[in-house]
């Protein structure tokens, strides 16, 4: 939920009016994973690299571009 309601954020500031998404939650279903998380240190290890945006940060570029790519208002 954490995602979804950082990119409505993200989604609003960008366009300046509120945007919610419509959720429509589901019993889980054969095959979901209760939570999942990166481990990006063999990424580190192997490459030397290392993530430094923040999920907010991220989605907020995301938003930013998204909308004036495709000229959402």
């Amino acid at each position: 939920m954490y995602f979804i309601e950082t990119l409505e954020k993200a989604l609003s500031k960008t366009t300046g009016r509120e945007i919610v998404a419509k959720k429509e939650f589901l019993p889980m279903q054969p095959g979901d994973v209760y939570a999942t998380f990166a481990d990006t240190e063999p990424l580190e290890k192997a490459f030397g690299f290392k993530p430094s945006t923040s999920i907010e940060d991220g989605l907020q570029r995301f938003a930013d571009w998204y909308c004036e790519y495709y000229d959402v208002k």
